[in-house]
């Protein structure tokens, strides 16, 4: 019998010290990308799919990390970034093609910790 190899990643979990903000930009984001009925929360926490984000303890500094979520299509990547901005993100570069590769179409969003958010849909893989 073989064993199958997990992914690499199994889970990431970012510290905020803004969760009320937090909390209502990830719910945002989430749903631009048709992932809303998939979110679990709680009191001080969130969760969607291995992505946990959790309330600072105190005198704790949130994450400083850049996370990129899959996309569907431009046009929800496109809705993330609307969705992000008026959900009290800031934008760290609009939606449009980048010269990672042909085909890879992406936006950038700060969240209110600062953490580099993306949302990128690959158009090689469409």
């Amino acid at each position: 019998m073989t064993e199958k190899t997990p992914p690499i990643l199994d889970h990431v979990h970012l510290r905020t010290v803004h969760l009320d903000k937090a909390i209502a930009f990830y719910r945002a984001v989430f749903e631009a990308l048709g992932r809303v009925s998939e979110i679990r929360a709680g009191r001080d926490w969130l969760e969607l799919s291995g992505f946990y984000l959790g309330q600072a303890d105190e005198g704790m500094p949130p994450s400083r990390v850049h996370l990129a979520f899959s996309a569907r299509s431009r046009t929800e990547v496109q809705v993330f970034h609307a969705s992000g901005l008026k959900a009290g993100g800031k934008d760290n570069g609009p939606p449009g093609l980048r010269d990672y590769h042909p085909g890879y179409y992406a936006a950038y969003l700060l969240d209110p910790d600062g953490n580099n958010i993306e949302a990128k849909f690959d158009e090689r893989g469409a």
